[in-house]
């Protein structure tokens, strides 16, 4: 995190005054976990800017949130509301991503950090243990003061001209315990020196053996006694992570305890087999300085068969076991991926770090191509080379995926050897090059690049190559969801109009806004029909729900309404509403019709369930016209509309808008279309074209859209 800004009070700089309110709000909150994520200014994702209080390699595969990812914090700041999760129970119910891959005892709180209009990013707070369904006002109040104060800093930096950037790590904060337990040892080095030796003799006094792990898993202290149970030298176990050293540790339930009593604060406990035949028991008591280990061997009439325990693991199944955490995660978070870019973000934002590499690029075979959908880290040119590749060429890339099979590469003379003609080797100095292929279809490739030589093992390959199938079947859905997305928005974009007619006394602009990835088409629509040289109709309307069904009522609504314009608004609703319910076709729709007499200054409007519109007077003032609502249309052939007459003086402006301009969850819908109509005041004199966009904008910055959005400005010349 970068910023040189300096506080008007001192020195110390907006990060590090950032540091004390998140260390502050935990030490009033009790929270054992804080992070703070801040807005990537190029891209639409959140980045975790400060953390505290769990290692880094437990925080990374949530380095980075898409702003339309299902996560608290991300839900948090699209919402501008606190979300609280109590216990496992309910973050399995709601989050059961996170839930798979963090499965141990801890409640969560995300608040969103804004400032006015200004998202910045997010606060994330974890506590021990499940917690009430509620909190308590005390702590929801000490949230929202830290989140004021934390957008309070980011607004001052940003003013100042240097704005606060989330690096590609986050700042690692001290937690509030950590700092309490410095403290009183400052400036009396004598004193701790003997009552570090004091502490040897007293853990060496104690039956079985003892040591010590920071939060990052190495080892700080180990006594003589540990040090024999364990079979190896407290030289040799001092500032490493035991799972290192120790092959036998190096089982996934060794990591996991860490994990689990790092995350939930609470004691944890394993057995394992140090061979031949020794089993060993471990017991974890952790706080926020670290992990405090006790070891003992299990008595011979308590121990379980050898044949229970793992097979002895090489060295390298340490990184293979922190490689399946990050794919863990990532197996969940591709469930949740709808889109090609999607997919190609959340497989960067995982496999980097889980792999090792410092490279990637993910391409899709198309028209007899390779083309890369997504990439991350290396030389700008290395991307360049590959995108393109014909699949009949002898690149790496694309031969793999004509073969079907994984090509792995320690060294670059291992690369020029096989592939004489390939022009990577001088960007990396290993590569893997991985076929992503579904039902024996070649869907496209992976390729990894390291920096340093990088000997892959069998285990890695193998962990590799599932890799390749679970990244391949993700991909080949996100594209055929993108497919059927570009089908359906075409189909809706052609049975909306092309273009407005133009006519003397009106000034006209209209927008739609599909709803965001996921939701299907829609059936929202607008439509301005000119009927002479002075008289108009103007309609807008909302078919329910979202799918190709939906679109094709919403056609037989305008061709209706379109049949019908010309007459009193209430005969053109009574008339479009009869031809529906002789339809039946299960789906009911609001509309709004209005007449437009330019010569008299007049309009009649009539509404069927649908949103009021909004009417700018010539000075300036704003109503909502709270119309006569009438019964939606489609469900019974008998049911009748009013009119309602309005002046319509040059210079005034009507807005029609269907629910998504306004429906924002957790704010009274008469609320919102209240500040509609400040927004619409606000806006001046400005012409229909920039009147509507000022009035999209709100919608178009929510990074999560569940509904279409339709709207018609009509303003009298």
């Amino acid at each position: 995190m970068r910023d040189a800004t300096r506080s008007a009070a001192g020195q110390d700089s907006v990060p590090e005054l950032l540091e004390h309110t998140l260390v502050q709000g935990m030490r009033d909150t009790g929270a054992n976990v804080g992070a703070v994520y801040l807005r990537s200014p190029d891209e639409r994702a959140l980045r975790l800017a400060m953390l505290s209080g769990v290692p880094w390699e437990i925080a990374l595969p949530w380095a980075r949130v898409g702003l339309e990812a299902p996560t608290p914090v991300a839900d948090a700041l699209r919402d501008r509301r606190l979300v609280w999760l109590g216990g496992q129970e309910e973050m399995a119910r709601r989050y059961p991503q996170l839930a798979l891959v963090l499965p141990y005892p801890f409640a969560l709180a995300a608040a969103p950090v804004t400032t006015g209009d200004t998202d910045w990013g997010g606060l994330v707070l974890h506590w021990p243990g499940p917690h009430p369904g509620e909190l308590s006002p005390g702590v929801r109040d000490a949230i929202g003061g830290v989140c004021h104060r934390v957008g309070l800093l980011l607004r001052m930096a940003a003013d100042s001209g240097h704005p606060v950037v989330p690096g590609a790590t986050p700042r690692m904060v001290s937690p509030p315990e950590a700092r309490d337990a410095v403290a009183p040892a400052v400036g009396r080095a004598a004193e701790a020196s003997g009552a570090a030796a004091a502490t040897a003799r007293f853990a060496e006094r104690l039956p079985g053996g003892c040591c010590a792990l920071d939060p990052d898993g190495r080892m700080t202290f180990v006594s003589a006694t540990a040090a024999r149970l364990l079979g190896a030298g407290v030289s040799e176990l001092l500032g490493a992570r035991p799972w290192e050293v120790l092959p036998w540790l190096s089982a996934p339930v060794a990591q996991d305890n860490y994990r689990a009593s790092m995350i939930s604060r609470r004691p944890t406990s394993f057995t394992a087999l140090r061979p031949p035949a020794r089993w060993l028991a471990f017991r974890l008591y952790p706080d926020a300085t670290g992990i405090s280990v006790r070891i003992a061997s299990v008595p011979a009439a308590d121990a379980p068969d050898p044949a229970q325990a793992p097979p002895p693991t090489p060295a390298s199944a340490t990184t293979r076991t922190a490689a399946l955490y990050h794919l863990t995660h990532l197996a969940a978070t591709l469930t949740e991926a709808v889109g090609v870019r999607d997919v190609a973000d959340r497989v960067a934002d995982q496999v980097l770090p889980a792999t090792g590499a410092q490279a990637l690029a993910l391409m899709t075979a198309e028209e007899g191509r390779l083309r890369t959908v997504g990439h991350r880290g290396g030389h700008g040119e290395l991307h360049d080379r590959l995108d393109g590749s014909p699949l009949s060429s002898t690149a790496p890339a694309a031969h793999c995926l004509t073969t079907g099979t994984p090509s792995f590469f320690a060294s670059s003379s291992e690369l020029r050897e096989a592939h004489p003609s390939a022009r990577l080797q001088d960007d990396m100095a290993a590569w893997c090059f991985l076929p992503l292929i579904v039902s024996g279809r070649p869907v496209g490739s992976l390729v990894l690049g390291y920096d340093l030589p990088h000997p892959f093992d069998p285990s890695e390959r193998t962990v590799l190559t599932s890799l390749a199938g679970l990244i391949a079947q993700a991909l080949d859905r996100a594209r055929l969801y993108d497919a059927n997305h570009r089908l359906a928005h075409s189909l809706q974009a052609g049975l909306l109009p092309r273009a407005l007619p133009r006519m003397s006394g009106l000034d006209v602009a209209a927008r739609y806004l599909p709803a965001g990835h996921g939701m299907g088409i829609g059936g929202d629509f607008y439509d301005l029909i000119r009927l002479d040289d002075t008289t108009a109709a103007a309609a807008i309307g909302d078919v329910q729900g979202h799918s190709v069904q939906a679109a094709t009522l919403m056609g037989q609504v305008r061709t209706a309404v379109h049949a019908t314009a010309g007459a009193p608004p209430s005969e053109v609703l009574a008339r479009t509403n009869r031809l529906l319910t002789d339809l039946d076709p299960g789906l009911f729709t609001s509309c709004l019709y209005a007449h437009l007499d330019l010569a008299r200054h007049r309009a009649h409007l009539a509404s069927a369930g649908h949103p009021p519109p909004v009417l700018r007077h010539p000075g300036g003032r704003t109503e909502v016209l709270r119309l006569p609502p009438g019964l939606l249309l489609g469900i019974d052939p008998a049911a009748t509309y009013s009119a309602t007459g309005i002046a319509l003086a040059p210079g005034a402006v009507l807005v029609l808008y269907t629910d998504g301009l306004v429906e924002v969850p957790g704010v009274d819908l008469d609320v919102a279309t209240d500040a509609l109509a400040d927004r619409l005041a606000g806006a001046g004199g400005a012409d229909a074209e920039a009147l509507a966009e000022v009035l999209v904008d709100d919608v178009r910055r929510r990074a999560h859209r569940s509904d279409d959005v339709a709207l018609l400005v009509v303003r009298a010349r």
